[in-house]
């Protein structure tokens, strides 16, 4: 086959193809014709099929619509109007159980009343017909919540037991005890040990348990919510804060040792402060308010004490104590977490009122402490004494506070600020002097001597080695006058 061949046969193959192709085309646009429905390509009952070898006659254009009328159309009945329609959405929106919009989470979160549970669940919610757990149509589901509620039962059987075994050691004289008082004191406190945790066994897997605390309606008087408000707790906060107890020097700067075993959060407003932030000086201006969630039962009174750890003192060149707020015999419990501090009584529990945070000119951040420490046995506190060794402020020792009163730090939030636009006016409000000094690093100058030249071109820079400054002018760090 010549070369004109092998072109020209592939060529005429192409075309035959594309004519076939086409015709092909013209045959589906006619029989597509059918399914329009503008008023140009509408085709009438009875009328036969355009050939698609001659060329179609010109459509006629459509009559000009009649004058638009200046009443509106009438809505048909049955059908809401658009504006109805969008509140309606924007309500469903709006509803913290189902609600999956972004800027519905955050409208709700700043009027107080935050979405219920995570997103995905909420979700799910709405997307599905709310039945309850009893009920779902999922045979696997319902045979294992048969037997959650078997292993229930014999779990409160056990627990029926240990209340009656327990309740007998009581009836039990000290003297017919064997091992006497001690060993019957031991003997309840082990009893009573387990008891506890067989509360938590009978409920920890029910799925009813588990939907009521993830969507915040948890009873902090039973064990069960306060066992699981801990575990959230033995997370990821409570490794943040001791991050920021080891980052800030927290220990050993303020106690020589500290573990929290109460969750505190700070609020200034609707703003939470995450540990370690570092705030503005006129978000502090107002008194914060605590969240103290502590996870054993019965109520205790507390103490609350600020400290600003970070105090410049030029005359000794070292930083000193300064007390921000104090105040004592504030009564709180598991269900009851809301400390707000600027509503305590001023008579009984007040001891040193509220002073905003603030750092000076040139200073380095202030490391302001927030410490929660419980009274031992309920113990009442004196707050005039109070006033008496802590109103002036400086040089407050929290271990020293710790040490002469019947006092334990249960909790820890911690808060930085640093000079900014603001604190000056912040100063002049609060009537705090100082805000215009301003520090200045003091440059140590080194003891050493200046240390000789040393290397091959510090050997050969003499004059004996003349001849061979040309090989060294150009090398980076040699004097080129010599």
């Amino acid at each position: 086959m010549s070369t004109c061949q092998r072109v020209a046969r592939p060529l005429a193959h192409s075309a035959k193809t594309i004519h076939q192709h086409g015709l092909l085309f013209q045959a589906s646009t006619s029989l597509a014709r059918s399914f329009s429905l503008t008023a140009a390509r509408h085709d009438d009952d009875g009328v036969p099929p355009v050939s698609t070898t001659a060329p179609s006659p010109p459509t006629p254009s459509p009559p000009p619509p009649p004058p638009s009328s200046t009443k509106p159309a009438a809505t048909p009945a049955g059908a809401l109007p658009a504006d109805s329609t969008q509140v309606r959405m924007q309500e469903r929106l709006m509803d913290p159980n189902t609600t999956t919009a972004h800027w519905a989470e955050r409208k709700l979160m700043r009027t107080g009343t935050p979405p219920v549970g995570s997103r995905r669940r909420r979700a799910a919610l709405r997307t599905s017909q709310n039945i309850s757990f009893d009920q779902l149509p999922y045979q696997c589901f319902q045979e294992a919540r048969q037997i959650l509620q078997q292993d229930r039962q014999e779990k409160l059987v056990a627990l029926a037991k240990e209340i009656d075994k327990i309740k007998r050691i009581e009836a039990t004289p000290a003297d017919q005890f064997q091992g006497g008082q001690h060993k019957k004191d031991l003997r309840l406190a082990s009893l009573r040990k387990y008891l506890h945790e067989l509360k938590i066994l009978v409920d920890i897997n029910d799925p009813v348990v588990k939907r009521r605390f993830e969507d915040g309606h948890a009873d902090m008087t039973k064990p069960i919510y306060r066992y699981l408000a801990e575990k959230k707790w033995r997370g990821l906060p409570y490794r943040i804060i001791e991050q920021r107890i080891e980052t800030l020097n927290i220990v050993p700067d303020v106690l020589p040792k500290f573990a929290p075993v109460a969750d505190v959060q700070m609020f200034f407003r609707r703003k939470k402060v995450e540990p370690g932030e570092i705030l503005d000086s006129r978000v502090t201006e107002l008194t914060p308010r605590l969240k103290v969630q502590v996870f054993n039962a019965g109520q205790r009174l507390v103490s609350v004490a600020v400290v600003d750890l970070d105090v410049p003192n030029a005359e000794t060149d070292s930083f000193d104590r300064r007390c921000h707020y104090l105040a004592a015999n504030i009564p709180i419990a598991p269900d009851q977490p809301s400390l707000p501090l600027g509503k305590v009584d001023k008579e009984t529990q007040l001891a040193v009122p509220w002073l905003p945070a603030f750092s000076q000119m040139g200073a380095p951040y202030h490391r302001l402490a927030v410490f929660v420490l419980e009274q031992k046995d309920n113990t009442v506190l004196d707050v005039a004494e109070l006033r008496k060794l802590y109103s002036g402020r400086d040089g407050f020792s929290l271990k020293s506070y710790q040490d002469k009163f019947p006092l334990t730090a249960v909790g820890l939030n911690i808060f930085r600020t640093v000079w900014d636009e603001g604190t000056a006016a912040v100063m002049e409000r609060a009537g705090v002097p100082g805000a215009d000094i301003m520090f200045k690093h003091k440059r140590v100058y080194s003891l050493k001597g200046p240390k000789k030249a040393r290397g091959w071109e510090a050997k050969r820079s003499k004059p004996k080695y003349k001849s061979l400054w040309k090989y060294s002018k150009n090398i980076h760090g040699m004097n080129r006058r010599r």
